[in-house]
């Protein structure tokens, strides 16, 4: 074991977290889901949702069985919703290929949708405790300041250098502590500002506290100019009930419901497809404006509010749609800004 891994775990013992709930009764099941969860998310955000998904669907048949609406509307709010698709495919091929037990070769775990490596090595070395490393992102910044490791981590070339000194100091025993510890480390250590360089294990190890240059690792991402897009969604009201529709399965909001979009604030040609004459207008309103942001691209939406006498027939050929009631919500994955929308409906109607 190296010195810096020897350290590393004296650390996890006296200050590590052990309490989390995916901790308890650790099972495959349970890591994979807060895995896949905490990608991207803080462990604070995941935790009433790992709750509540635990819940509802205690084991990997549970989710195998399950309806994609009834996991969609679990994840809602918690974002990048591939995940939750992929969580579901995985579910499928785990119950029905391998008999509702993960694999233990990581390369078969690191095949199966949205389980990457570092994923892989994650589930096999906290529950089976196979000696594997782990490159998240609290890991990666760990070992990016202690080696001064320049560059951006998302470049191939220096996350093989990360994997690298990652394989290096990972020990054969104890694996599941030290992997946690890594990222306990660098959540509550060695974060992405102030760092608590007073606090940490190895900071006689770490060459960008040397430096005085801690926050200059890892590089950050370049920095590029998100464009803006416009999108104006229709929400058609019929005393309660306002018409959603499930959106494809690939792209934004991928699977999840919606309210019908339209490039432009001209939505004639909208009513006249959905069959809303004139007659069956009540009134119609233009609600305010907001901006939602993607990885990539910022999204001007505009609501329109369409109150009808009557509900029209709808001929649907090529989507999936329903009248959602506003007082008896179904159970559905929706899009961040469609459940804020219908949250704050009741005021645009009064």
């Amino acid at each position: 074991m190296t010195p810096f891994a020897n350290k590393i775990l004296n650390w996890y013992q006296q200050y590590g977290r052990k309490h989390l709930p995916w901790q308890q009764q650790k099972t495959a099941y349970k890591v994979w889901l807060s895995e896949i969860m905490l990608q991207q998310t803080q462990v604070a955000t995941v935790i009433p949702y790992f709750e509540r998904f635990i819940t509802q669907f205690p084991d990997v048949d549970s989710l195998a069985n399950a309806h994609i609406d009834e996991v969609l509307h679990l994840w809602t709010g918690l974002g990048y919703y591939a995940r939750a698709r992929n969580l579901h495919k995985t579910a499928h091929i785990i119950a029905n290929q391998y008999h509702g037990e993960f694999p233990l070769e990581i390369t078969e775990l690191n095949a199966l949708p949205g389980i990457g490596r570092s994923t892989a090595a994650a589930i096999l070395s906290s529950v089976f405790k196979q000696p594997h490393a782990i490159l998240d992102g609290n890991v990666k910044r760990v070992l990016a300041r202690c080696n001064a490791i320049a560059g951006w981590p998302g470049k191939k070339s220096v996350e093989n250098q990360l994997w690298s000194v990652a394989t290096e100091h990972t020990p054969q025993q104890n694996v599941d502590d030290y992997n946690q510890a890594m990222m306990d480390m660098g959540a509550m250590v060695c974060t992405r500002s102030k760092p608590k360089c007073s606090l940490c294990p190895v900071a006689e190890h770490c060459i960008a506290l040397k430096q005085q240059a801690q926050t200059d690792y890892p590089t950050k991402k370049p920095r590029k100019e998100k464009p803006t897009k416009e999108t104006w969604l229709v929400i058609l009201h019929y005393q309660g009930e306002v018409w959603l529709e499930q959106r494809p399965a690939v792209g934004i909001w991928g699977g999840l419901h919606c309210f019908p979009e339209q490039p432009s604030a001209d939505i004639a040609p909208f009513l006249q497809q959905y069959q809303c004459s004139e007659t069956e207008i009540r009134q119609g309103k233009t609600l305010i404006s907001f901006k939602h942001t993607f990885s990539h691209y910022h999204l001007h939406i505009t609501p329109v509010l369409i109150n009808l006498t009557q509900r029209p027939s709808l001929i649907m050929e090529q989507s999936q749609g329903l009248w959602y009631n506003l007082s008896q919500p179904q159970k559905l994955g929706l899009a961040a800004p469609v459940k804020n929308l219908l949250a704050n409906l009741k005021y645009d109607l009064t």
